[in-house]
């Protein structure tokens, strides 16, 4: 195994002749800085090519070793995005690794740097503690993630809730997955409601999941049969209710909605979000549908996203808890309760 080393003025610049000399997947297994002449600062880094044969010679197992050391294109991504980043943190590779990471998952820089701070990433430390500097970051930026369990309250009475989102989000979907969830794991009486007047098909796609699920489903066209229909479906332990989706933009059709749910009724709402979506439109869509006042998030299509660190973003904002996790379209599966350890997994690696 062959090391080079470069020297450079800037890390810019050593990164640079790096990536000429060993390829764009060279990897980086030390960095310092040096005093050069006339008290000039030099930075040094040390770099292997990116060759399986010779990790295998040090460790037999390329893959382990790999993920523990720095790629130079985790480097060129770190030194692309930001023009904040410092020296200290430019000669400490167990910082820049996590740096990179949460970066590249889609992460703002602004809070990056926020959770590094609050993890000890700028302090001085020794390589072995790298480890423990990393799961400081990542409980630092857990601490901004709040859980919300949504049926935990149904053993002690009727639950009703109803999710709200754009067209095409999951609603149907995800709502006949919680309801499978309760009746069938749970053992709880469920009931469904359809508000869904735009959709063709819409009561009927809900319809079928009840049938098969022998559930009662009702559809309601205005409040007055929305009151109606939560009459009827007084003795159930769980109420969804499938709502219309429209556009963010459409704010006449949220207040309609907003209008057909009111306080008197006591429905709880949660906002159905895509993770395949850009972080500056998971912003608009919440703060368009604030009006609503829904009490948690709902994070669907994770398998449609390589790139899951719009969530933190979004939570960094808004300061609202995380309830469930959809992952694809087989009901009753492919959903989850939100969890720290896993949001953990999703905000600091992707899905």
């Amino acid at each position: 195994m062959q090391i080079h080393k470069y020297k450079a003025e800037t890390i810019g610049e050593a990164t640079a002749r790096i990536k000429k000399e060993l390829g764009p997947d060279a990897i980086i297994l030390s960095s310092r800085k040096l005093k050069g002449k006339e008290n000039k600062n030099l930075f040094e880094i040390a770099a292997i090519a990116s060759s399986a044969d010779y990790l295998d010679e040090a460790s037999g197992s390329y893959d382990e070793v790999r993920s523990e050391l720095m790629n130079i294109k985790d480097m060129i991504h770190i030194l692309n995005s930001s023009d904040e980043i410092t020296e200290k943190i430019a000669m400490k590779p167990e910082a820049m690794r996590i740096y990179a990471k949460m970066l590249k998952n889609g992460i703002n820089g602004r809070y990056v740097r926020e959770f590094l701070n609050r993890g000890g990433a700028f302090r001085d430390y020794s390589p072995e503690q790298g480890g423990k500097v990393m799961e400081a970051t990542v409980r630092a930026m857990m601490e901004n993630v709040g859980i919300h369990r949504l049926f935990e309250e149904v053993s002690g009475g009727r639950k009703v809730m109803a999710l709200v989102g754009t067209t095409g989000v999951g609603k149907t979907t995800t709502i006949a997955k919680m309801a499978a969830q309760l009746s069938l794991k749970s053992r709880k009486k469920v009931g469904l409601i359809s508000i869904d007047n735009y959709r063709i098909g819409a009561m009927e796609q809900l319809k079928t999941y009840a049938n098969i699920l022998g559930i009662p489903c009702f559809p309601a066209f205005n409040r007055k049969y929305l009151a109606a229909a939560l009459e009827r479906l007084k003795g159930m332990d769980a109420v969804l209710i499938d709502t219309a989706g429209q556009s963010q933009y459409d704010t006449r059709r949220i207040e309609e909605l907003k209008n057909m749910m009111t306080d008197d009724l006591n429905i709880q709402t949660h906002l159905l979000l895509s993770v395949s979506t850009s972080g500056d439109e998971m912003e608009r869509i919440a703060a368009n549908y604030s009006p609503l006042k829904f009490k948690s998030f709902v994070f669907t299509k994770i398998d449609e996203s390589g790139k899951c660190g719009s969530i933190i973003n979004l939570l960094m904002k808004r300061r609202l808890p995380v309830s469930y996790l959809t992952t694809g379209q087989n009901v009753p599966d492919d959903i989850e309760e939100a969890t720290k350890i896993r949001m953990a997994k999703l905000l600091f690696n992707g899905n």
